[in-house]
């Protein structure tokens, strides 16, 4: 996918969410996507961290994004039936979700994994996810073309030690990813698929490998293009599958 090359005007007036999009991968596509002609949703828990892609973007002079602060981790059910009515009184619609949004956790031995950690994980990684889509698919429904893009892990798709809550989540969005997909087939606009980013030069990378030099990793905005095509008119029909945005 790192080979796709995507027109400029690719999602011209689309509208798009983004979860964890004040920093890394997240930050990373809001820029990119507002670049090829999307309306941005950043949704993040660091407003600061939000306002500076906000300023990013505007400095570029693209469309202007809107600031969503929202604690995944903390969020009541009907916070995120407020955020679906705000979307829908301004835009009416919302053609793309990426669940970006994600924390590692300890890596430890299950034996040893605590299970306030565990449910902390689960509640950021799946939990959250699941309530944003839930209340979001009403929006989703009204659009022409739809996408809702699924960050993965390879730990997600192969269970590795140590890995514990965090490779568990993951597995949970695949399936997820997998059961929306499968109930919107054939009946909807909407495409449900999931992305493992591959080792990434983020501060989530540097946190889970301490002693790997960041130099020698892609950057986020080099894997980009397999954003932008899960995102984007080109991979509509495509839906239920698992991508890797590089080569394994």
């Amino acid at each position: 996918m790192l080979d796709y090359r995507a027109p400029a005007d690719l999602l011209k007036d689309r509208v798009i969410l983004i979860t964890g999009a004040g920093r890394g991968i997240g930050a990373q596509a809001a820029k990119t996507f507002a670049a090829h002609g999307a309306c941005v949703l950043l949704l993040g828990k660091t407003e600061e961290n939000l306002n500076q892609v906000y300023d990013q973007i505007e400095a570029a002079g693209h469309l202007l994004p809107v600031v969503i602060p929202f604690n995944l981790e903390t969020a009541a059910p009907h916070q995120y039936d407020e955020l679906a009515a705000m979307v829908e009184s301004h835009f009416g619609r919302l053609d793309g979700l990426l669940h970006n949004a994600a924390i590692v956790g300890p890596r430890t031995p299950l034996q040893q994994l605590s299970g306030e950690h565990f449910m902390r994980v689960m509640q950021v990684n799946v939990s959250a996810a699941f309530m944003l889509t839930h209340a979001l698919l009403p929006l989703l429904l009204l659009s022409k073309d739809a996408s809702v893009l699924f960050t993965s892990s390879s730990v997600g798709r192969k269970g590795r030690a140590y890995w514990g809550a965090y490779g568990v989540s993951k597995f949970a969005c695949e399936g997820l990813m997998q059961t929306l997909a499968d109930e919107l087939d054939g009946i909807s606009n909407v495409r449900s698929n999931s992305l493992n980013p591959g080792a990434t030069r983020t501060a989530m990378r540097a946190h889970a490998y301490p002693a790997e030099n960041p130099e020698n990793l892609p950057t986020p905005e080099d894997i980009m293009p397999a954003y932008l095509y899960l995102m984007g008119p080109d991979s509509q029909g495509i839906n239920g599958q698992a991508f890797n945005a590089q080569q394994p």
